[in-house]
């Protein structure tokens, strides 16, 4: 399950220890062995064709071809893997909720409020995603665990709402 709670090291040690900390991260299905074998069958399986022509002119003029759309796809794919290298740390203590999303090629974000103050709230229908879970605390509204499913969201949300009435 991508929700998971963080190591014990306090990020800022002038506060504590938070009361909560969670390290949301998106599900990556494909893990490295999976990923070597996906490009070694689709590999096989593309060129088995070409098996019947080995030695002829068309061999070498297709071989480029084959080779340059097994590329592709591990390129896209290694791409795609890149681009969930996201995570969001959330942070509550008994008197600050801190969120901070780590994205590839982008500064970090971050977003405080007092818990006291905070608006969760699951949209079921409206939003860019089924149950949207927004937070509301100053002077901005932030998303939450866009990437996780809409039932994660829903777990997130009674989860947080437990340890922050209890804050």
């Amino acid at each position: 399950m991508p929700i998971r709670p963080a190591t014990p090291d306090d990020p800022t040690p002038a506060r504590g220890a938070p009361r909560l900390r969670l390290i949301l991260t998106p599900h990556k299905s494909l893990t490295p062995e999976g990923f070597v074998w996906f490009i070694g069958i689709t590999a096989g399986l593309i060129s088995m064709p070409l098996l019947s022509i080995i030695g002829t002119s068309v061999f070498w003029a297709l071989l480029p071809f084959l080779i340059a759309a097994i590329w592709g796809i591990w390129a896209a794919l290694q791409r795609s893997w890149r681009d969930m290298e996201l995570y969001e740390d959330v942070l509550l203590w008994d008197d600050l909720i801190r969120i901070e999303r780590h994205e590839r090629r982008r500064p970090a974000q971050d977003w405080e409020a007092n818990p006291y103050w905070v608006r969760m709230t699951l949209h079921h229908k409206g939003g860019p995603v089924p149950n949207y879970l927004t937070l509301q605390g100053g002077p901005r509204e932030v998303e939450l665990g866009s990437f996780l499913t809409p039932s994660e969201r829903s777990e997130l949300k009674s989860l947080l709402d437990r340890e922050m009435r209890a804050a």
